[in-house]
Parts: C-alpha cells; sequence; structure tokens
C-alpha cells in the first residue's frame, strides 16, 4: 500500500518529565508541539543506521551562520550530512547553547524528590532522562552531545551571559522535522537548566508523524546557503 503525503502515521501524548526515543525515517516529518506553553523538549539524533554519526552543533551554527533554529534551518550531523530540516515554526527560536539540567542541579533548585516516595511523580532531571533512552541502543555517556532544546529562546548578553527567556512558546506552538535520513530521536520534557522558575513544573508536548513526500524542488531549507546544498547532495548519495 502506497502512504500518500500528508498522510497521519501516529500520534503520541509525552507527559510532562518524561523521556522517549524512536526511528524517524526519511521521507517523515515529526511535529512537536507545546500543549499548555512554556514547554522544553531536549532532542539527541543520531543515524539510525550508524549511530557513531550524530548531531553535530558547531557544523549546524556555522554552515548556517545561526545561533539558534527556526524555519528553513537544518539539523548537521557530523559527516556533513543533514539529519532533519524544519520546514514549519510557529515559535521562532530554538535554543542550542543552553545544555540540561542534572540531578544536582534540578536538586539545588526544586529539592530532593526520591522514586521511593513520589513514584512517578518524583523531580527529573534532562541529563539522566537522555541517558536512559540512549541506553536502549547500546549508547551511554560518551555519545551524549551537545542537544538541542525545543520550545526555549536563550540569547547571549554583551558579557557572554546565557540569559533564558520564560514564557517564550505559547501554547499550541509547533516545529515541523522533516528527517532526511533514517534518525534516532532521542526526546526529554524536562525543564531548561537555565529555567528561572522557584517550581518544578514540566510541561507535556505532542508527537505526530506525518509521510513527507518528494521534497519540492524549491525547497527552503536546502536554498538557504550553499553549505545546505551540498549537505543535501551527501546525504542523497548515502541512499542511492
Amino acid at each position: 500500500m502506497t502512504t500518500q503525503p500528508g498522510s497521519l502515521l501516529w500520534h503520541e501524548h509525552l507527559a510532562s518529565g518524561a523521556h522517549w526515543s524512536g526511528i524517524l525515517r526519511r521521507g517523515h516529518t515529526l511535529r512537536l508541539t507545546d500543549v499548555q506553553g512554556g514547554a522544553n523538549i531536549s532532542a539527541l539524533f543520531y543515524n539510525a543506521d550508524e549511530k557513531l554519526e550524530r548531531y553535530n552543533m558547531a557544523d549546524t551554527l556555522k554552515a548556517q551562520h545561526t545561533a539558534y533554529l527556526t524555519s528553513g534551518v537544518v539539523c548537521y550531523s557530523d559527516m556533513g550530512r543533514i539529519l532533519c530540516s524544519i520546514t514549519d515554526d510557529t515559535c521562532g527560536w530554538h535554543d542550542m547553547l543552553g545544555g540540561v539540567s542534572n540531578a544536582m542541579l534540578v536538586e539545588r533548585k526544586y529539592g530532593k524528590s526520591r522514586f521511593q516516595e513520589a513514584r512517578n511523580d518524583y523531580f527529573k532531571n534532562g541529563y539522566d532522562s537522555l541517558l536512559n533512552e540512549l541506553g536502549k541502543y547500546g549508547l551511554g555517556k560518551r555519545d551524549l552531545v551537545s542537544n538541542i532544546n525545543f520550545f526555549s529562546k536563550v540569547t547571549v548578553d554583551d558579557d557572554g551571559k546565557l540569559i533564558f527567556h520564560p514564557g517564550f512558546s505559547k501554547a499550541g506552538s509547533y516545529v515541523d522535522l522533516r528527517f532526511e535520513m533514517n534518525t534516532l530521536v532521542i526526546l526529554s520534557t524536562c525543564q531548561h537548566a537555565l529555567d528561572p522558575a522557584a517550581q518544578y513544573q514540566p510541561r507535556p508536548i505532542e508527537l505526530t508523524v506525518t509521510h513527507t513526500g518528494e521534497l519540492p524542488a524549491a525547497d527552503a531549507c536546502r536554498n538557504r546557503c550553499p553549505e545546505n546544498q551540498r549537505g543535501f547532495v551527501n546525504t542523497e548519495r548515502l541512499y542511492l
């Protein structure tokens, strides 16, 4: 059976403070939706067929002369290929600089909360959440590279200090990721490491996957810059 472009493949709700992983195929588009507003999604990307190839923050930044992600920007692997393209974005800014929270930071900000007492409501952190998912694929600490924080805005002031912008993403904001490679996707909905909120309050998100269809000839992501055009050629040669 042939899947028509735009056809819904699956939909899933990801609870606040949860983590998730799965493989998105070349030609699929993942929509991430901020359900309540103020969400943060920490994400990692790996070549599903050769996991030594993974998302590279530095190449993504310098190739496209940007310090954040939005429509028209792609995510590069460390082999110069395109893992995914951002084809639509109602939020307008996604952080590439702020990293993830860890257990010590969460306890210092929000207090101690253990599974033994709080069960599934215990306070989770981004670092351990991502590691939990990586372990399912034989990956570990050495594979934890710089991540993306979707729906979070972080800027840099004149003194070089990272500034988090609370409440930047509104309820219903979404970003569409069109996958150009078979990609292992790792997600965590824990709060951003720089979130100044006094309370532990991660937010839920929605995941929706559709079939993309053929890449249009006048694709904004491909034609953003010569580097992206070369990146797409490198990627297409992988699937000849």
